[in-house]
């Protein structure tokens, strides 16, 4: 009986980055044997058990053959006479096919350490198509390491997404691995390495149909929607750390992809139409009210912050009101960071400041300035309290910064 340290733990200690969890296989050993050292069973479909005092995940070393639709459609066999290497095989990548003993010496059959110090994500073998699940498990891994595929994987990865494997795919696996992606350090290869292999259009067809659509024909007629909404989620990694708000960036143009026979009313603009798409990608998805909600407020009023300097007192408290900043003062900030990577996502305009967020924010200053309390106090309530309030700030507004 051998015990292994294996896969994400063994990447990211060679790379240098912070071990969060650590996964275990155990060699030359039975169920029987586990529960006897005191370890604790848990999983249905393979033998997985809980060390009796750190709680980490051991799990017997096994193999797989597919025997279903989807990525759970795989049926475990587990023995002692199951090598490591047989157990690493089954693994997606290279890369996460790494194994280090108790003396700490590297197990690696599959040359995943020249992988990880070239940069490259690929397969151990053809069997890596039978997981649909992988296709979103390389993206991601594109964003959060900034590895490039190979081509034999990309290749692969294409055949995954021909076929009608990827709508095996529980909704809420799709969001974790976005989600996961949004976290890195290149979040927009999530997207072009989903496009790249054909299946973006599948399983965020919202965001694949945005390229092709002009972006700005009269001022930027040089880049389409999803050559802009890649730029911007560049910019949003420059900005800020926060996935919700590169959610919101990723999605806040959504609404130009409507063709014009689904297009709302003529009073509407695209980002009227962006709302309703967003709320039904995000439900789709199971996504997060926190996500869910500054999406929807990006999507909605982002051309609003683009022409803040030329909007009146009166319909600039109006904006404010309608972006509640006055009692979520966090969203809104967020809200203007998001307005700023959609401002900086053109082409000479990187570095460029926003001038319209510091305009936005000080006019929320200055109109909290004004005394609630006295007003209360001089009889006002109800509708008519809300009246004077806004009055007052219209009235403050013009005086400082206008």
């Amino acid at each position: 009986m051998k015990t292994f340290l294996v896969g994400g733990a063994v990447r990211d200690k060679l790379l240098g980055l912070p071990v969060k969890d650590r996964d275990w296989v155990v060699v030359g050993a039975n169920p029987e044997e586990m529960i006897e050292k005191g370890f604790k069973p848990v999983g249905d479909d393979f033998p997985v058990f809980l060390h009796p005092d750190t709680k980490e995940e051991y799990a017997l070393a096994r193999t797989e053959r597919k025997s279903g639709k989807g990525y759970k459609g795989f049926q475990f066999y587990a023995s002692p006479e199951i090598s490591l290497e047989d157990d690493l095989k089954r693994r997606d990548l290279t890369i996460n096919a790494m194994a280090e003993d108790e003396n700490g010496n590297l197990i690696d059959p599959y040359e995943g350490e020249s992988d990880l110090k070239h940069g490259i994500l690929r397969h151990i073998s053809p069997a890596f198509t039978e997981d649909p699940l992988r296709v979103l498990r390389v993206a991601r891994f594109a964003a959060c390491l900034g590895f490039k595929i190979d081509d034999g994987t990309m290749k692969l990865l294409k055949e995954i997404s021909i076929s009608n494997e990827l709508d095996t795919i529980v909704p809420e696996r799709v969001w974790t691995e976005l989600e996961k992606a949004l976290t890195g350090k290149y979040p927009a290869r999530f997207v072009l390495a989903l496009r790249a292999c054909n299946a973006l259009k599948k399983l965020f067809p919202e965001i694949d149909a945005l390229f092709g659509i002009p972006q700005n024909k009269k001022y930027h007629p040089e880049i389409d929607t999803g050559t802009h909404t890649i730029m911007a989620l560049n910019q949003s990694v420059r900005l800020s750390s926060d996935p919700v708000i590169r959610f919101a960036v990723l999605v806040h143009d959504l609404g130009k992809a409507i063709t014009p026979k689904e297009e709302l009313p003529e009073h509407t603009g695209h980002e009227e139409r962006g709302v309703d798409i967003i709320d039904n990608l995000c439900k789709r998805f199971r996504v997060p009210n926190k996500y869910h909600d500054l999406a929807m407020c990006v999507s909605k009023f982002h051309i609003d912050c683009h022409q803040i300097q030329e909007m009146k007192p009166k319909v600039i408290v109006e904006k404010l009101e309608e972006l509640d900043a006055y009692r979520r003062p966090d969203r809104f900030e967020k809200f203007l960071v998001a307005c700023e990577c959609d401002s900086r996502g053109r082409a000479g305009y990187e570095e460029k400041e926003f001038i319209q967020a510091e305009y936005f924010s000080k006019a929320l200053e200055i109109t909290k300035e004004i005394d609630i309390e006295f007003l209360k106090n001089k009889g006002f309530q109800g509708k008519e309290l809300g009246n004077a309030i806004k009055k007052e700030r219209v009235k403050i507004l013009e005086k400082k910064l206008c």
